[in-house]
């Protein structure tokens, strides 16, 4: 009975693209239906685009091919009849590959009578402005240009998201006829010759792309504050570039395997573009898509020679997808943090009160580098520590710690869609301290990199909150304040110095702490003992010598 019920919030979905065919059932019941999870996927790995040509010439998509794809179609059918899916909630719908087929009708009409299901097809703008969607999905807020990359063809359009509102260009989005495999099949045939020139078409259309889609002041006069454009880009073609780059990471193995959320400035971007020798080696590249890495790479250089001025690179799992399922969203789910609904199911009874606590713990800003980063002390992050407080409190002892540091990559967020890594790394940093730090060799290596890729300073700070944290689970175990005790526990945060060194004097904080719950004051002394620990110089994030504060602490009747 409770599989039937959650069923009826199940939108299964099949996105018949270019360069392969995506199967899904999504659960979009509350409350975590912003991140959309994933209940199935599979991937039919059909190129409908390249079926389309024999010898350089375009033909009809063969009937060997439209019998792969029924048979994938009928097992998907099959699927989601074991999961109860109704009718009514599935759709199938196809992209350019299938809209400018040869017998694009026959082809629809065949799917039509195996199945059942009637093909919807996108019109080319239509497909641009779900693509962004897609993106918009993928990210809490977004500001930038946005470019989906297919295998026939790309889309270009600008993108302001906020809350629930996405702002996109009203002339929708510009196609280019330069997806991975287009673009491959071209320089094919123009020979080496004749690649200046088409760099330089593809470059001016770029250029008049950015012209025509109306890019409001306020967008340009962000990037010009910012030291460029940012890029949003989705598409396997993209994809699968921004594994080649995790690939050559300054962090390396790179600790969280997930292209969601990944970020390169364009330090990073440019200089790897040739540097890859073996794609087919990298992690997530298939083989056909390590063979249109040449294509891509000449892509990425007529873009960045036509949007000379960028300054960071995000990537995006969102596609037609993603697109679809949240466009059907309320707008109040649509405007809520993709961090908070995806911890919410474990938040505690008594989150309120727990995150004024854990919020009274943030030092003054004063705007100087040893600040706590503010992704760190944002609302969504604090809160969703507070939600996560007692996840793995069922757990062993021994395997708390590391099981809390993969609970962002490989535990209980791994399907949670539009995190971005920053969030990811804090959160796991700041969990696995919650729990005391203490991992097992096999975990210490993925320790040292999490820390690495957030930098010392964000590293220590996340330490710091996580055993603010861990005294609050302490104090209270089930995440229950009672009526009458939210005042129970009182904390006060501030500024010292720790002395003179080199360079002037050396920041420090001083940590009071008040607990007047009734049998529990003899958990202060531990806590404001673990407190000063981290604080000491042989645990700052590098040793001695590394980046950490002072903490004094003082025990408040």
């Amino acid at each position: 009975m409770a599989h039937q019920k959650i069923s009826e919030h199940y939108q299964a979905l099949v996105d018949m693209g270019s360069n392969g065919i995506r199967l899904s059932i999504s659960d979009l019941s509350p409350p975590t239906a912003r991140v959309m999870p994933t209940v199935y996927q599979d991937r039919c790995g059909v190129s409908l685009y390249d079926a389309q040509y024999e010898s350089g010439k375009k033909v009809a998509v063969p009937q060997a091919i439209i019998q792969e794809v029924l048979t994938a179609l009928l097992q998907f059918k099959r699927t989601c009849e074991d999961f109860q899916v109704r009718h009514d909630r599935v759709r199938v719908v196809a992209t350019e590959a299938t809209r400018n087929a040869l017998n694009s009708q026959d082809f629809r009409q065949q799917i039509q009578t195996a199945t059942g299901w009637t093909v919807e097809m996108l019109p080319k703008e239509e497909e641009g402005r779900i693509g962004a969607l897609g993106v918009a999905s993928s990210f809490g807020s977004i500001r930038g240009l946005v470019m989906d990359l297919g295998g026939g063809s790309m889309q270009m359009t600008w993108m302001i998201s906020e809350n629930a509102e996405v702002k996109t260009s009203p002339k929708g989005s510009v196609s280019f006829p330069y997806g991975a495999a287009a673009l491959m099949r071209r320089l094919g045939e123009v020979g080496i010759q004749s690649h200046d020139s088409l760099r330089e078409e593809m470059s001016a259309n770029f250029e008049r792309a950015l012209q025509d889609l109306d890019i409001p002041d306020s967008l340009i006069k962000a990037a010009d504050a910012e030291g460029g454009w940012t890029l949003y880009l989705s598409g396997g073609g993209f994809r699968g570039w921004g594994y080649i780059l995790m690939s050559l990471h300054s962090t390396s193995p790179y600790p969280i395997p997930i292209i969601n959320g990944f970020r390169v400035p364009k330090s990073s971007f440019l200089p790897n573009l040739d540097q890859s020798s073996d794609p087919e080696a990298t992690f997530r590249i298939s083989s056909r898509r390590a063979s249109q890495v040449p294509a891509i790479t000449f892509l990425i250089k007529a873009l960045t020679q036509s949007i000379p001025s960028i300054s960071h690179i995000h990537f995006a799992q969102g596609g037609i997808r993603e697109g679809l399922l949240f466009s059907s969203l309320p707008a109040t789910i649509r405007s809520q943090h993709p961090l908070v609904t995806a911890t919410q199911p474990s938040a505690p009874p008594s989150t309120p009160a727990l995150l004024r606590i854990l919020g009274s713990s943030v030092p003054p800003q004063r705007h100087s580098p040893s600040d706590p980063p503010p992704a760190l002390i944002s609302p969504e992050m604090l809160t969703s520590v507070v939600h996560l407080l007692y996840s793995h409190a069922s757990l062993p002892k021994d395997i708390r710690a590391a099981a809390a540091l993969r609970s962002s990559t490989t535990g209980l967020l791994a399907n949670a869609h539009g995190l971005s890594h920053v969030d990811r790394c804090l959160l796991a940093l700041v969990l696995c301290q919650r729990w005391g730090g203490d991992v097992s060799p096999t975990d210490e290596l993925y320790l040292a990199k999490l820390q690495e890729l957030a930098g010392p300073q964000a590293a220590w700070w996340a330490k710091y909150f996580g055993g603010i944290a861990a005294g609050i689970g302490d104090v209270f175990p089930a995440g229950v304040i009672r009526e009458g005790d939210e005042g129970s526990v009182w904390i006060k945060i501030d500024w010292t110095d720790a002395g003179e060194e080199k360079g002037g004097s050396v920041p420090a904080l001083f940590l009071e702490i008040s607990i007047i719950t009734e049998g529990r004051q003899g958990m202060l002394k531990d806590w404001l003992e673990r407190m000063k620990k981290i604080g000491k110089k042989k645990n700052w994030i590098g040793g001695k010598d590394g980046w950490g504060l002072k903490v004094t602490t003082l025990a408040r009747k």
